[in-house]
């Protein structure tokens, strides 16, 4: 398997911008089609982003809790968010984790990286574990109000396996990290 689709790629014809914030921008495409045909495709662009799990010890993790506009619900998560233009990975890892759950890993060991969605938006996922946690200050973003909480892992993995825990890079992460303990227990 190559990876390209059997008939041929796609090609970009023309892009147009047509929406853009501080954290987001959505292009308008007309894309060529293999057959010939042209076809309009809309492309939100986002950039990287970085999940941490992070372990209290081995068997605790510390998950927020907080309102999202897009569910109109309150969710549980880790601390999750954007890498900054420039900024490394594993720095925004940190970042992240101080703002969010106030603490600092003294080891982030990388789980995975994947595209959180392969249609319409181009944001590609960091995702850590984080252990050898200590206390960080960092500068909370104004639209976050968090709630951090100290859950059992067996306890996040159960809100994962029973939908409770909706946000794809956490349901990811516990995931892996189930995986992970399964084939090395020590």
């Amino acid at each position: 398997m190559d990876g390209d689709a059997p008939d041929g790629p796609w090609r970009r014809v023309s892009r147009r911008r047509v929406y853009e914030n501080p954290w987001i921008a959505v292009d308008e495409d007309i894309v060529a089609l293999p057959s010939g045909a042209t076809t309009l495709y809309g492309v939100v662009r986002c950039g990287s982003c970085v999940g941490m799990l992070p372990f209290v010890d081995d068997e605790h993790v510390l998950l927020v809790r907080q309102f999202r506009y897009i569910a109109e619900r309150t969710t549980w998560e880790m601390p999750t968010g954007g890498v900054h233009d420039g900024e490394p990975i594993e720095a925004a890892a940190q970042r992240e984790l101080a703002e969010e759950a106030g603490v600092r890993a003294g080891r982030l060991t990388p789980l995975t990286t994947y595209a959180t969605s392969k249609s319409v938006v181009d944001e590609i996922a960091h995702l850590f574990l984080a252990h050898d946690l200590v206390p960080a200050a960092g500068e909370a973003d104004v639209t976050e109000h968090l709630m951090v909480h100290t859950v059992a892992f067996e306890k996040a993995l159960h809100m994962v396996l029973s939908g409770e825990i909706v946000d794809s890079m956490t349901i990811v992460a516990v995931l892996w990290a189930d995986r992970l303990r399964r084939c090395d227990p020590s």
